[in-house]
């Protein structure tokens, strides 16, 4: 059994800037991981956006608290605490935070 807290410091040791925007950690990953790429935590400060990108896996993004404006090709939509967001495998898309707190989310991620 493996078990990762968000403040181990292998999980802080992989802090990095996702997208221009979120500050992100690997909680856990292919290190680990056998089948799903990836489980991360992100915090988006207020006003700060992911950028719009397209990844080549798919990837559900977790609402955890605050709230933002999430974008998926097309498609706008609000997103608040609770909601999970599907993206499919080349889908472009982007989070802006249009709250005033951060906006706290889980990605998971799995190769196509």
């Amino acid at each position: 059994m493996i078990v990762r807290n968000i403040k181990d410091k292998e999980v802080m040791e992989t802090t990095y800037l996702a997208h221009g925007g979120a500050i992100a950690q690997m909680i856990l990953d292919r290190r680990i991981l056998k089948e799903i790429g990836f489980l991360a935590i992100a915090q988006l400060a207020p006003k700060r956006r992911i950028e719009p990108h397209i990844d080549p896996m798919e990837e559900i993004y977790f609402i955890m608290d605050g709230e933002g404006e999430m974008s998926l090709d097309e498609e706008t939509r609000r997103v608040v605490p609770g909601d999970a967001i599907w993206i499919p495998t080349g889908s472009k898309h982007g989070l802006v935070n249009i709250g005033h707190k951060d906006c706290v989310i889980l990605v998971i991620a799995s190769p196509a």
